[in-house]
């Protein structure tokens, strides 16, 4: 006979939904199912993955920090929450690190993390402006003339 802990082990064991694919620096938008009184609402909660924690789908979590009136804000998600509608990713980070606990204290233009501009290999194509054209546009300067005195 299996105890309730194994059974509610297992049924996280299967994934519930699809999210997509985020990692520590990318801005995501988590729509949660909140419910007050008999009234049922999504909310969205809008930030900068501070870090991914957890091997299994059992145990992942990721932090999630946004600033609310000046006043930053972080807040613990599971992953397999069942009152999170969806994940969206906004932006992609560049960072180095899997754990930007050091942005907690950081608030304005300290806290900015740098994004990937571009996605696809069309925009890895440099558009360099052809030289001879540029050239042969401008319109050819003459001499000044000179008054007799």
């Amino acid at each position: 006979m299996s105890t309730p802990i194994e059974v509610l082990h297992q049924s996280y064991t299967q994934p519930r939904s699809a999210h997509p694919s985020f990692k520590p620096g990318d801005t995501v938008c988590v729509h949660l199912k909140i419910q007050e009184r008999n009234k049922e609402r999504i909310q969205k909660f809008e930030g900068t993955v501070i870090k991914d924690k957890g091997q299994t789908i059992a145990d992942k979590t990721f932090t999630v920090r946004k600033i609310s009136n000046g006043v930053p804000v972080w807040r613990i998600f599971p992953i397999e929450l069942p009152a999170i509608q969806k994940i969206e990713v906004i932006r992609r980070g560049l960072v180095r690190r899997a754990n930007l606990s050091y942005l907690r204290g950081k608030i304005g233009q300290a806290a900015k993390i740098k994004h990937k501009k571009f996605i696809g290999k069309k925009s890895m194509k440099k558009n360099k402006p052809d030289t001879q054209k540029a050239q042969t546009n401008q319109p050819e300067a003459q001499a000044p003339k000179q008054a007799k005195a």
